[in-house]
């Protein structure tokens, strides 16, 4: 049974920075795909960073995050991490992180949700 368990999350001021961890059940090194995604109140879930693979592969954020948000990873801690510079107020929102594995279940796996909130 894959479990995830985000941390991180909290209340910080515009301009602030915040580090999401991910930390998965088992190894990480073979992993296909690794992502986060945040949920606003009454808005859809949306993509925020996504990369294909460890230490290779494509890397893609969404447009309001770019420049401010990197995704990233440590096999030996098998825990991936979303770094957040310069949060503004629409940032807002629960954060998830999902892990796809080639072997496991096609839309991955998804930890609990961490909420982020940005206000002064």
């Amino acid at each position: 049974q894959v479990q995830l368990v985000e941390s991180g999350g909290g209340l910080v001021q515009p301009g602030g920075s915040l580090r999401l961890s991910c930390a998965a059940s088992l190894s990480i090194a073979g992993i296909a795909a690794m992502g986060w995604y945040r949920q606003a109140p009454g808005k859809e879930r949306e993509l925020v960073a996504t990369a294909t693979g460890i230490g290779i592969g494509r890397i893609n954020y969404g447009d309001s995050v770019k420049g401010r948000f990197t995704i990233s990873s440590d096999t030996a801690k098998s825990t991936v991490y979303l770094q957040m510079n310069g949060l503004k107020p629409e940032d807002t929102a629960v954060y998830y992180c999902n892990l796809r594995w080639a072997w496991g279940k096609a839309s991955g796996y998804w930890g609990q949700g961490t909420q982020v909130t940005v206000s002064s």
